[in-house]
């Protein structure tokens, strides 16, 4: 194989006088093959000396002699670059694999790419990433199977490292791509589950959206961050917690007349020295006492594929059903005196209770739970090399669960039927309701520590232990099963996972929105997070204080809800079944029997009052801006913004037409407050104005979120007009957001959606610094009030144009 490209690499050649066998006491010096192929490598690394044997025999085996010679000229090359043992070790390693994958022919133009790209890696900053990408090109290749496909993924790879390779004064790249070693090791896992156009999808989401925040960035390749695993699902067959949460909720409700908080698990983890590792994921109970009783949160994978014909709200709900079984069945064990094994051994005969009783109490979910089960056998585990306890586990729980498993070992048969002595009879009596004859937690422990001691193996002391087949993914850790007096409950100061914020414990679960990129065009997926919650109250009698000041501006205002109020009546006439006769038709019906035409059966009306069908969202910006003092005014701009959402409040309410309020900030994308001012079914009483008169303003404006969020209720609505008022002194910002016009899109892209599904948006701006802004994103549909004094009769003035 030659290479003529003016890319290719050539081999240099060998100074005058130099020693090709530094070493011929070396075992294969007297090989000729590799012996050949150490002399054409021509490397002094010491690290690739003690490997080089088995590459070159299995490279022997698996290479023709031409793809042989390329191998050994990329090694050579990778040698003298001088970066080190790393880039040779690698090639030497995963090259082979390549050729098999693509075949000889196409493996010379995937060598000249591959080279190409390690050679502007070894001119770049991002030289250390030379040994992941090698390390990537085997699993990598043999997914995509092809030439064109590699190319594409070296193209993504090179394209990536250029976006994100970054310089401190913008004249030259010094430095390294955050991502980029992230990128490629998870490329060969993430090759498995998406397409090569899907993974360069979620490969440009993390290019655009983090190209300036290394930290960031790298948590995105690492899979470490929340946006993405949501963008991989976007990209991804599967299901994600989230979207399941709501039905999860109502199954544990309607079942086992139980609340317990969904907390989502991350997919992945990291391991120091091999980087980040996919790894199953064990859904856990977490239990936190408080005075009202013991709380409960469920720990699960946020994401869940379909597996062996079972769906994955089938496996969730499997998972949320174990856990329940526990919270009502199993009571805690204290741990301190018994060894690992009694424990892993109490905790495998528990969740074999908690699944038999299940399957027996509701057999529908004998299906999901057979076909999830690890296909594990009798005689899997060698226990010459393996400590085989999980296996035998394993097989013994299987045997308990599966009628149709049938074990041959007399010792397992014999602990089986002992098991189902003991549980015998206790399906029946939960299904009834009754208590008496309850096995508990401490029976099953008992049986299980003499299982243990009456089974134990000499090979159960092996250091390899066998856990293929062990891992039952729908049971949970079992952390809820144990207690540990040595360390003393009453000395834990450590904060509980579950336990929330002051703030949080009366808010709602955060809500998970997405936010519209203008450059990619497209929305970023569960992007920001919103928390809302109820507003703590004040003093009402400020808000009366402040209605006061307007006694003649409610005069006029009365005057025109006078005129706004509905004062005729509807007829709709000609009816068979209507509320009344209608006595000019029935005459004429009447007059036609008597002169022998035939008369009309529609001689009903029905008659209503006519009434108004209005439901406003006010929604206020809270922005710290509010706390400035208002031009030509002794009042601060929240002051006169609370004068006229009181103002409109009241006109409303005599109005009796529907109407919400809220306020909104920010404090970067991962936590947007909504505060529930007033709801629409609230009336304007003490209650309400308490939390007008509490505000506090804070923070930024996320608009376009706040906007998304407070229409989601608006839009249920069966209103004829819903009119969704936006009350605002500035332009979209937010501490996490560079670029101007990125928050200002978004919340364009926000109002047109809306407009479109019938809700009619505008805003009042307070400020006229920001009048261009606001008008790009909500078109004429604006009012500048340049005069707050103004406001509070503009605003309700708006609101009669627009309603009558």
């Amino acid at each position: 194989m030659t290479w003529t490209s003016d890319k290719a690499w050539t081999m240099p050649s060998m100074p005058a006088g130099a020693d090709p066998t530094p070493n011929t006491n070396a075992p294969w010096a007297h090989d000729p093959q590799v012996l050949a192929g150490w002399q054409a490598l021509d490397c002094a690394l010491p690290a690739v000396r003690p490997v080089f044997e088995a590459c070159a025999h299995e490279a022997i085996a698996r290479l023709s002699p031409s793809s042989l010679q390329a191998f050994w000229q990329g090694g050579r090359q990778l040698g003298k670059l001088g970066r080190g043992a790393d880039p040779v070790l690698a090639w030497l390693t995963y090259w082979p694999e390549v050729v098999e994958a693509l075949g000889e022919s196409d493996a010379e133009q995937a060598f000249e790419a591959v080279m190409a790209l390690l050679l502007r890696m070894h001119k770049s900053p991002n030289s250390a990433a030379m040994a992941h990408l090698l390390t990537s090109l085997g699993p990598v290749a043999q997914r995509l199977g092809g030439l064109s496909v590699l190319q594409a993924y070296l193209h993504t790879v090179g394209h990536f490292m250029d976006r994100t390779t970054g310089s401190i004064h913008g004249r030259q790249a010094t430095l390294p791509s955050a991502g980029l070693p992230e990128l490629l090791l998870q490329a060969p896992r993430l090759l498995q589950t998406l397409s090569l156009s899907g993974w360069q999808a979620w490969v440009d989401f993390g290019a655009r959206a983090y190209a300036h925040h290394p930290p960031q960035q790298e948590d995105y390749f690492a899979l470490r961050s929340p946006d993405s695993l949501a963008v991989l699902q976007r990209e991804r067959h599967g299901i994600l917690l989230r979207d399941v949460e709501r039905t999860l909720g109502l199954s544990l409700q309607a079942m086992w007349q139980l609340q317990a908080h969904v907390l989502p698990l991350p997919t992945a983890q990291v391991s120091a020295e091999h980087g980040v590792q996919a790894v199953s994921v064990l859904p856990c109970l977490l239990l936190e006492s408080t005075d009202k009783g013991t709380s409960y949160a469920m720990g699960l994978p946020d994401v869940l594929d379909a597996r062996d014909g079972v769906s994955a709200l089938d496996r969730y709900r499997l998972m949320v059903m174990h856990m329940a079984g526990h919270i009502r069945w199993s009571t805690p064990c204290i741990a301190d005196n018994w060894s690992p094994m009694q424990r892993l051994a109490v905790e495998w005969f528990e969740d074999t209770r908690i699944d038999w009783l299940l399957i027996r109490i509701w057999p529908g979910l004998r299906h999901s739970l057979l076909a999830l089960y690890p296909p594990v056998q009798e005689g899997g585990c060698n226990e010459a090399t393996h400590a085989c306890v999980l296996h035998r586990l394993s097989v013994w729980s299987r045997s308990v669960l599966d009628e149709r498993f049938v074990v041959q070992d007399p010792q397992l048969r014999e602990w089986r039927e002992r098991f189902m002595a003991l549980v015998d009879g206790q399906a029946q009596g939960v299904g009834q309701g009754t208590e008496a004859d309850q096995v508990s937690t401490a029976q099953v422990a008992q049986l299980a520590l003499q299982f243990v001691a009456r089974t134990r193996r000499p090979s159960d002391a092996q250091a390899q232990v066998h856990f293929e087949h062990t891992q039952v993914d729908w049971r949970d850790d079992n952390r809820h099963l144990w207690q540990f007096i040595e360390d003393g409950d009453e000395e834990d100061t450590a904060p509980s996972p579950t336990r929330l914020a002051d703030e949080e414990l009366h808010s709602l679960p955060p809500q998970l929105y997405p936010e519209w990129d203008y450059l990619a065009g497209s929305e970023r997926p569960d992007w920001v997070r919103v928390f809302e919650y109820l507003h703590p109250p004040a003093r009402a009698d400020d808000i009366d204080q402040l209605l006061l000041r307007h006694a003649a501006l409610s005069k006029r205002l009365q005057r025109l809800l006078d005129q706004l109020k509905p004062q005729g009546r509807t007829r709709e006439r000609h009816l068979e079944n209507g509320s009344e006769l209608d006595l000019d038709v029935a005459l004429a019906a009447h007059i036609d029997l008597k002169t022998g035409h035939t008369p009309s059966h529609r001689v009903e009306q029905h008659i209503q009052p006519v009434e108004r069908d209005v439901s406003v969202q006010l929604v206020m910006d809270l922005s710290a801006s509010l706390n400035e003092k208002a031009p030509g005014s002794d009042q601060t701009v929240l002051q006169i913004s609370q004068e006229s959402v009181a103002l409109l409040a009241w006109a409303l309410h005599q109005l009796g037409d529907a109407l919400a309020i809220g306020g909104f900030h920010s404090n970067t994308r991962h936590d947007v407050r909504y505060m529930h001012i007033k709801g629409f079914e609230e009336p304007w009483a003490d209650p309400v104005k308490a939390r007008l008169a509490a505000l506090e303003p804070a923070y930024s404006t996320r608009m376009g979120v706040a906007i998304r969020h407070a229409a989601r209720t608006l839009i249920k609505r069966q209103s004829t007009k819903k009119i969704l008022l936006v009350l605002t002194d500035g332009e979209p910002s937010d501490v996490d957001v560079t670029d101007p016009n990125y928050l200002m899109h978004d919340a364009r892209q926000v109002v047109h959606s809306l407009q479109a599904q019938g809700v009619f948006v505008w805003c009042i701006q307070l400020h006229p610094a920001h009048e261009a802004s606001v008008r790009h994103v909500f078109g004429d549909h604006c009012t500048l009030v340049d005069r707050m004094g103004q406001l509070p009769e503009t605003l309700a003035s708006l609101f009669f144009k627009l309603t009558r």
